[in-house]
């Protein structure tokens, strides 16, 4: 149902069932998934691709420009998958051309109020944002990662899969794979057990990522002392192994 009082633009492309509320606005160059739910008040800009099953509440912007300086109107884009929520105040802001151009979102992902999303950054699936977390430009999420209310997240920085950061922390350096931090700066406290635990790893699993974090963390190993035994570990452990290819392939360094 598209309400009255909506704006939607001829050149957009809205899918079936579709719901667009009171106020809401559809730009150009808009495509909006089958069985979308759209509130009121809502901005969505292009070029933006919506998937299927997405929920946007009220005061939310998605595909406006970007807070870059250097951004001149290019034609930079957003994509979103299936079944995302964005709850209230979420902003989602478009690519640049100095990275992709693209700002990209998976699938199944929880965005709660004042949420954002800068430029360039790329959100796996099932990934959720409390209240008030914000990523930088050019940030990467991996898929289950939790990121704590109010928790501010530095440009470039990785979020490895299944890694939680607690409220408030501010990231300024990679969090590998299952890591828990906090902080200001952000620091390692603890492997996420609780959340691999609910997503059905085996305690040996478990063990194996507790017992390589500790060799990462608690062993007084420098992260290239550390990073030979990893990957020898992963070996027999296959958990392991997205924990010691992060830390091997980490641009910004790991929190430490």
């Amino acid at each position: 149902m598209i309400d009255a009082n909506a704006v939607i633009h001829p050149d957009a492309k809205i899918g079936a069932n579709v719901t667009v509320g009171p106020f809401s606005y559809i730009g150009a160059a808009v495509e909006i998934g089958d069985d979308t739910w759209i509130g009121s008040h809502v901005v969505i800009k292009g070029p933006c691709t919506v998937g299927k099953g997405n929920k946007f509440f009220q005061f939310s912007s998605i595909g406006e420009e970007c807070q870059d300086k250097k951004y001149n109107g290019e034609p930079t884009r957003v994509e979103i998958g299936d079944n995302n929520v964005f709850r209230e105040c979420c902003t989602v802001h478009r690519g640049t051309v100095q990275d992709q151009g693209l700002t990209k979102i998976g699938s199944d992902n929880l965005f709660m109020a004042y949420t954002h999303v800068a430029h360039d950054c790329v959100v796996g699936n099932h990934v959720i944002l409390a209240n008030n977390a914000s990523i930088a430009g050019h940030v990467q999420v991996d898929d289950w990662a939790i990121l704590g209310g109010m928790t501010g997240v530095h440009q470039f920085v990785h979020i490895g899969a299944h890694a939680f950061t607690a409220g408030c922390s501010l990231v300024l350096q990679d969090v590998p794979p299952y890591v828990m931090v906090s902080g200001q700066s952000a620091a390692p406290r603890a492997i996420n057990s609780e959340g691999l635990k609910r997503r059905n790893f085996s305690k040996e699993a478990v063990l194996a990522v507790r017992r390589a974090y500790k060799l990462l963390y608690r062993s007084g190993f420098t992260t290239a002392e550390a990073l030979p035994q990893l990957k020898e570990m992963a070996q027999q452990h296959p958990e392991v192994a997205p924990m010691a290819e992060f830390v091997e392939n980490s641009s910004r360094g790991i929190v430490r």
